[in-house]
C-alpha cells in the first residue's frame, strides 16, 4: 500500500491555473498533489553574446524553492549568495527539456526565460516545473503571435515530465516525498508529447534494479506523462 493510498499507476490530482500573474507574457500555477509551483515566462529581445546575429532563440529556465515551501525553512539562496548545485542542475535540467520542444530558428532571435518558483514541495518539484514551465512558455508564444512578433509556433511539441520509482519492491508512478525519501530506486522522465525520450534521470538507493523492473517504471511514465500533456492541452485550450 502506497502512503497516500494511490494505485501504483495513478498520479497525484494535477490542476492547472492560468494568468496568475499580471505583468508574465505567459504565467501558470500548477498543483501536482501537495507540491506546487508558479511558473512565469518573460520575452525579452536580448540574447546571450555567443548567440547574436544568429538567426537563433534562446529558451532557459531559472528555478527556485521559497523558504517555507518545506517542512522546515531553509535560507533564500540570495541570502546565502550562490545557488546550490541542486538548484543549478535542476534548472539546467528544465531549460534543456524546453528547447528541446522548441523550433529555435522561428522562434527567432529573442529569448523567452522560464522561472519556476516552487511554493510547496512535496516531492516531483523539477518534474511538476517542466510541465507547468512548458504551459507559460506556450502562452508567452501565444501572445508573441497574437502581436504579430512571430509568425508561426516555434513550440514543436509538449513537454512534460514525471518520476517513477521502486517503493516497498514495488513499480510505481509519480513519487509524494514520503515516497522518494524511502526509494529503492527513483527516476524523472522528461517525454514530449508525442512519447519521444528528452532526458532519464535515475538511480538505485543500496540494491540494484533489473533490466525488467526499468521497463517498468517506463511503462508508468508514458502513461502519466500522456495524462500530464491532456492537462496541458485543457489549461491552453
Amino acid at each position: 500500500m502506497r502512503p497516500s493510498g494511490r494505485k501504483i499507476d495513478e498520479m497525484r490530482a494535477i490542476s492547472v491555473e492560468t494568468g496568475i500573474t499580471k505583468h508574465a507574457e505567459g504565467s501558470c500555477f500548477i498543483k501536482c498533489g501537495d507540491t506546487h509551483v508558479l511558473c512565469t515566462a518573460s520575452v525579452e529581445d536580448r540574447l546571450p553574446p555567443w548567440l547574436r546575429n544568429s538567426g537563433l532563440g534562446w529558451v532557459t529556465a531559472e528555478y527556485g524553492m521559497l523558504p517555507r515551501a518545506t517542512g522546515s525553512r531553509n535560507r533564500r539562496e540570495a541570502a546565502a549568495g550562490k545557488q546550490s548545485g541542486r538548484t543549478q542542475e535542476i534548472q539546467r535540467l528544465i531549460g534543456r527539456s524546453l528547447r528541446a520542444g522548441v523550433d529555435r530558428v522561428a522562434l527567432g532571435e529573442r529569448q523567452i526565460t522560464v522561472d519556476c518558483d516552487v511554493i510547496q514541495a512535496d516531492g516531483g518539484t523539477r518534474c511538476a516545473s517542466i510541465t507547468g514551465g512548458w504551459i507559460a512558455l506556450r502562452l508567452a508564444v501565444d501572445a508573441l503571435m497574437k502581436a504579430g512578433d512571430i509568425k508561426e509556433n516555434p513550440l514543436t511539441d509538449h513537454v512534460a515530465a514525471v518520476s517513477c520509482g521502486i517503493y516497498g519492491g514495488q513499480p510505481v508512478l509519480d513519487l509524494d516525498y514520503a515516497e522518494d525519501s524511502e526509494a529503492g530506486t527513483d527516476a524523472n522522465f522528461v517525454m514530449t508529447g508525442a512519447g519521444g525520450m528528452i532526458e532519464i534521470q535515475g538511480s538505485a538507493e543500496g540494491a540494484t534494479f533489473s533490466r525488467a523492473e526499468f521497463d517498468q517504471l517506463m511503462d508508468l511514465a508514458e502513461k502519466g506523462v500522456a495524462e500530464l500533456v491532456a492537462a496541458q492541452k485543457a489549461a491552453i485550450a
